[in-house]
């Protein structure tokens, strides 16, 4: 057999295309038929200068077409700080509730004029991630849980911060705090289940979750509420998975429990159907409350009874936040948040 050697020609190499030229507050002053002053005070929002809303049209209208948007470094050396509020976001799974209020936090604070960004902290812990925020220079620093320390705070401040805020059990000190009673929401789910004749109760304890800052202080509640009743407490660790509360299930019977507090309506909806699987009866054999009151747990049969949390409005935070940013001087605030209260459906 010949084999015959074919040489396929290259095709001509296109010809790069010439890149486009980043668009200008000038460009957008022509093209708008203003001065660059007017497009500044149009596109950053300015409210102490007066102009007309036709004007304004037009400015933002040449800003689109051209695909103009501020710079926000330069921006930001105008104003002395930035519009950019970091939010760290949370190295441990937080919940349904958790990630509403969140998003409605964020929406907040836009509506403000702040833009928000979620910093990812993996592999970096209190102090040195603040370092690493700090980087950024944000106008303000928002942290959940017990990641940060006073002298990350120091960091923060120095590096430009004007609001420090963290939200957890404890106080940080030189941040603003929103204290969150978790002790309450066991109480509350103890309470409630020793008021239904319970007495041998279990308390479901997030398995390998980091979760220990939230969980623990709700197990301590549960047993303040029973404390001199003579009921008795059990600890159960559960994974968030359908193997970890199959396995919690299949060895029920020999628990001797009659009621459980599930930390969430995560867990109990989980716990909730690894038990029918293995035929407990619910709330006949056991009786089961979550926490955080979701939708879902009104969707379940039996319906889920939950203690409902009371997290403060994203709005507040915002104005918080910004009544912060504006006076530099004001002391650092301190509230007590989230109030619980028992709902009670079908489950208990």
């Amino acid at each position: 057999m010949r084999y015959v050697m074919v040489q396929i020609p290259k095709p001509p190499s296109a010809a790069s295309p010439t890149p486009r030229s980043i668009p200008t507050s000038a460009d957008v002053a022509r093209l708008a038929g203003v001065s660059r002053a007017t497009v500044s005070y149009v596109l950053n929002n300015t409210s102490a200068v007066r102009i007309s809303e036709p004007t304004r049209r037009r400015v933002r209208q040449a800003a689109k077409e051209l695909g103009y948007v501020p710079h926000a470094a330069a921006r930001s050396l105008r104003a002395g700080h930035s519009r950019m509020v970091l939010m760290s976001a949370p190295a441990i799974p937080m919940g349904l509730l958790y990630a509403q209020f969140l998003n409605d936090l964020q929406w907040a604070l836009s509506r403000l004029d702040y833009t928000v960004v979620q910093y990812g902290t993996a592999g970096l812990r209190g102090d040195e991630a603040a370092r690493a925020w700090a980087e950024l220079r944000p106008v303000a620093v928002l942290v959940p849980g017990a990641e940060l320390g006073p002298e990350g705070v120091a960091v923060l401040k120095r590096a430009g911060a004007r609001a420090v805020v963290t939200f957890g059990p404890e106080r940080v000190e030189g941040a603003h705090a929103l204290l969150m009673d978790h002790d309450a929401v066991g109480h509350c789910a103890g309470a409630h289940l020793h008021a239904r004749g319970r007495r041998r109760i279990g308390v479901v304890v997030p398995e390998g979750s980091g979760l220990e800052t939230y969980s623990r202080p709700r197990v301590e509640g549960v047993r303040a509420a029973l404390r001199g009743t003579g009921a008795t407490v059990t600890e159960l660790p559960l994974a968030l998975t359908e193997q970890s509360a199959a396995e919690l299930a299949a060895r029920w019977r020999t628990l001797g429990i009659d009621a459980v507090f599930a930390y969430n309506d995560e867990y109990a909806m989980l716990l909730m159907r690894a038990l029918q699987d293995e035929g407990v009866r619910i709330p006949e054999d056991i009786a089961v409350v979550g926490a955080d009151d979701l939708m879902l747990g009104r969707l379940l049969r039996p319906r889920l009874s939950t203690v409902h949390i009371d997290l403060p409005s994203g709005r507040d935070l915002a104005e918080l936040v910004d009544r912060a940013v504006r006076d530099t001087g004001c002391e650092p605030e301190t509230h007590k948040v989230l109030g619980a209260s028992v709902v009670q459906r079908d489950s208990s």
